[in-house]
């Protein structure tokens, strides 16, 4: 329940982002605002949890603090999460939400080829199996394959797959720092290394232009609570329960929630054709664990009983 509460409300934020550019927001404006109360709201967190755990446990409490070498390391990992927001929102204000959801979970075959690349080994043929189920959905989802379908603009394309790629780069990276440190500051480091970022390329003019007393505020305060918050406390919480494979299939719940809001909250077109692609995409990203539990419970060669939790 954690990933998958976690998964969708990422599946919310194009809804949020498009309704703000509705009301004439720009994307420093939204990812600004989504970053700034993000950061507040995890650093209260902080504050209390550790609070909480002070008097009972200091070992615990002791994981809440951080050296200052890990908190340089976290911030400058949690770049990669503005640029992710940068170049997604970015991708919003020229494409339909139900494209740029398909185009980020390219994240998907981008982190196998990461994954080859940094480890020197070739994927195996599941993941090649993956990667082919999931060009063929992005191209039925993307709409091209419907006549009469005006191609999408290259621009919101290309911020898109960049959006995709930063974000493999965030899921390959956040995990291998400052593993000691307690997920919440870990959160909050990264986070606040985001907000650096995003304040340097886009100034922070919502903060005293009058835009947070007109309409921004509420976006912003959702963006960041189903944007900042939730998500890495809720993945905290529910993929060491349920092991990676697992919370990778859960969180293609993200991609139908996304498009399920472009159609029935901004009234978006999505054919037949591209929902059929949306479920192709999230069959091609649940190959490489169906495969290998496949494997392992396979008669002769397939048990692994003896390693189970």
């Amino acid at each position: 329940m954690y990933v998958l509460a976690a998964a969708c409300s990422f599946g919310l934020l194009s809804t949020f982002v498009k309704k703000a550019y509705d009301a004439g927001y720009h994307v420093g404006d939204v990812v600004g605002g989504q970053c700034l109360f993000g950061v507040i709201m995890l650093w209260l967190l902080v504050l209390v949890v550790s609070k909480s755990d002070r008097g009972a446990k200091a070992e615990s409490s002791a994981a809440y603090r951080a050296k200052p070498r890990q908190v340089l390391t976290l911030m400058a990992m949690g770049t990669t999460s503005g640029l992710t927001g940068i170049f997604y929102y970015g991708a919003l204000q020229y494409i339909p939400a139900s494209f740029a959801i398909v185009l980020l979970f390219q994240f998907t075959w981008i982190g196998i080829v990461l994954e080859a690349i940094m480890g020197r080994k070739r994927p195996g043929s599941d993941k090649v199996l993956s990667l082919v189920v999931l060009f063929a959905g992005i191209l039925m989802a993307s709409g091209y394959l419907k006549g009469g379908l005006e191609a999408p603009s290259l621009l919101g394309t290309m911020l898109g797959l960049l959006s995709a790629l930063t974000y493999s780069l965030y899921i390959v990276v956040s995990g291998k720092a400052a593993t000691t440190v307690a997920p919440i500051t870990r959160s909050a480091l990264m986070q606040t290394g985001s907000l650096v970022l995003v304040m340097l390329v886009y100034p922070p003019h919502f903060l005293w232009n009058g835009s947070l007393h007109e309409q921004l505020l509420p976006w912003a305060l959702l963006l960041a609570v189903f944007g900042v918050v939730i998500p890495p406390l809720f993945f905290s919480l529910g993929v060491p329960r349920i092991g990676g494979g697992m919370a990778t299939i859960m969180g293609a719940a993200e991609l139908p929630t996304a498009v399920t809001m472009s159609f029935v909250v901004l009234h978006e077109s999505v054919s037949a054709l591209q929902w059929v692609g949306v479920i192709i995409t999230m069959i091609g990203i649940a190959v490489p664990e169906l495969i290998k539990r496949k494997r392992r419970d396979a008669p002769f060669g397939g048990h692994t009983g003896g390693f189970s939790s």
